[in-house]
């Protein structure tokens, strides 16, 4: 099937994907320039996969300060300087450090949560799911999907992004690594609000 050029160039815009790329997600998509933009997504997570192993030493520090009562610094690495003084990579940053001040993660990710703090959300989890009366066969599904749900709140990879609620961090960090071709990877970050220790 021919695809349009017009539909190549809309595609390399919105995904910042090669013109050949664009064009083989069209044509694999029969022309359905929504389906193409899903499999321009899916490809990028597969990129981003392959590329977790790779070193990210250079980067950014990002600030940010809401209405001179929250401050956010974060530093998020990339391979390459060139990748880092992009204007995708920049926003990304600006974009985290915002969400941070507006969301108050506790924790990068799950691995970062102490484990004594784990035990005993855990604990308290498994409490409730007893108390409630549910049945053994059920209750450990529940104590996990509630243990997501608690790292949704309270881990930064794990939280949806406040711009685009349909995708969390992590998917926003993968489709950028897909875009950019390098290991992005937010190494840490600091929240400060006034009057609060």
């Amino acid at each position: 099937m021919s695809v349009k050029i017009e539909d190549i160039q809309k595609l390399r815009g919105a995904t910042g994907a090669g013109m050949m790329d664009a064009k083989a997600a069209l044509e694999e998509a029969n022309g359905d320039y929504d389906k193409a933009v899903e499999l321009m997504r899916v490809k990028g997570v597969a990129k981003a996969e392959k590329k977790a192993d790779r070193t990210a030493s250079a980067g950014v520090i990002q600030s940010y300060v809401h209405g001179e009562k929250i401050g956010v610094l974060v530093e998020i690495n990339c391979e390459t300087d060139f990748v880092a003084r992009t204007d995708d990579f920049k926003s990304f940053a600006t974009d985290v450090a915002m969400h941070i001040a507006a969301s108050n993660p506790q924790y990068l990710n799950s691995e970062a949560i102490p484990a004594t703090e784990l035990k005993k959300e855990q604990s308290t989890i498994e409490k409730e799911v007893v108390a409630s009366g549910k049945p053994k066969e059920f209750a450990q599904k529940i104590v996990e999907g509630k243990l997501n749900k608690w790292y949704e709140e309270v881990c930064l990879m794990n939280q949806k992004f406040i711009k685009e609620p349909e995708k969390t961090i992590e998917q926003l960090t993968k489709e950028l690594i897909g875009k950019l071709g390098e290991n992005i990877v937010i190494a840490r970050f600091v929240r400060f609000e006034l009057g609060v220790k």
